[in-house]
């Protein structure tokens, strides 16, 4: 099986990465702008992280970027592909994912995550989370099918685990989407934990773990703030206002309880990566003070159950 083999592979005991995601925004370019891969890479070593996930800031070319990583003493620890699987074809997918993947590959990433940018308004991150555009049930099953294939070949072809990330305004959200498409799906398909997306979905994230503790291969360490997502959803905020209004932060700094994270790491046998990842306004929160706070968080409450 995929799991097995990818377990076997020599991926290392949990180490804790961190998202260029406090430095510079994916979608919102303006936030961040200016800042230059040398700074995310130097402060989040700083900060003492071991990894980094892909940035637009980083270079695409596989020589470049691991010459660059090894300046910082960094590894890869994944990298985020905009899937379309409710439209495309496996084999239109596997094209559309070939440069990506073999960059991951070629820099030592186990695993790609996956967010399902199909089936959503162009706007998406611009309209409000209430009017989120949902799959109809009697589509999941082809759409799961496609996924677990496409799943299967990246494993193949390139080594690497899919994690599937459960996100807010994508395909799935809430805890019963997630529930019906995994169970759709072949093992082929892992999932990405976010305790932030679970959160502000309306869920714990600790049902996830009674769930599909053995599909997690990959886990964002985001925290919510409670009372900024409570407005959120009685004014009708979009995404990217949510993120505007520091519905985001980083482990520690909101309202999550970590604590059953920490024993799932240490009975599990967890091998996958953490990654802190907190989509805020650097203006807002400077980065390698935000970032720093949280690896001593993690460093304290999650990790010393597993030591």
């Amino acid at each position: 099986m995929i799991k097995d083999a990818f377990y076997r592979s020599g991926h290392p005991a949990p180490q804790l990465g961190v998202s260029p995601l406090s430095w510079v925004n994916e979608v919102l370019h303006y936030l961040g702008a200016g800042t230059s891969a040398q700074t995310c890479l130097s402060e989040a070593r700083q900060a003492g992280f071991q990894g980094v996930e892909l940035s637009r800031i980083f270079p695409r070319e596989p020589g470049a970027l691991k010459q660059l990583l090894a300046q910082h003493h960094l590894q890869l620890v994944s990298g985020w592909h905009d899937g379309f699987l409710t439209e495309r074809s496996v084999e239109q997918e596997l094209d559309a994912v070939h440069n990506h993947a073999a960059l991951l590959q070629e820099n030592g990433a186990k695993v790609m995550v996956y967010g399902e940018c199909g089936w959503m308004a162009e706007n998406a991150l611009d309209v409000p989370l209430s009017t989120r555009r949902l799959l109809p049930e009697n589509q999941v099953a082809a759409y799961a099918d496609r996924l677990s294939r496409f799943a299967e070949a990246l494993f193949d072809q390139y080594g690497l685990r899919l994690a599937y990330h459960h996100h807010l305004m994508m395909v799935a959200e809430t805890l019963p989407e997630i529930r019906a498409l995994m169970g759709a799906c072949s093992p082929a398909v892992g999932l990405l934990l976010d305790t932030g997306h679970a959160t502000a979905a309306g869920f714990s994230y600790t049902q996830l773990i009674d769930e599909f503790a053995d599909r997690i291969c990959h886990i964002h360490l985001k925290d919510v703030r409670l009372d900024r997502l409570q407005q959120v959803r009685a004014t009708g905020m979009t995404f990217n206002e949510a993120v505007l209004a520091g519905m985001f932060t980083v482990p520690g700094d909101g309202g999550i309880d970590y604590r059953p994270l920490a024993e799932f790491i240490a009975r599990s046998g967890y091998q996958g990566w953490m990654v802190v990842e907190a989509e805020q306004d650097p203006a807002k929160a400077p980065p390698l003070e935000t970032v720093t706070r949280a690896q001593r968080f993690v460093a304290q409450h999650i990790l010393p159950v597993n030591a």
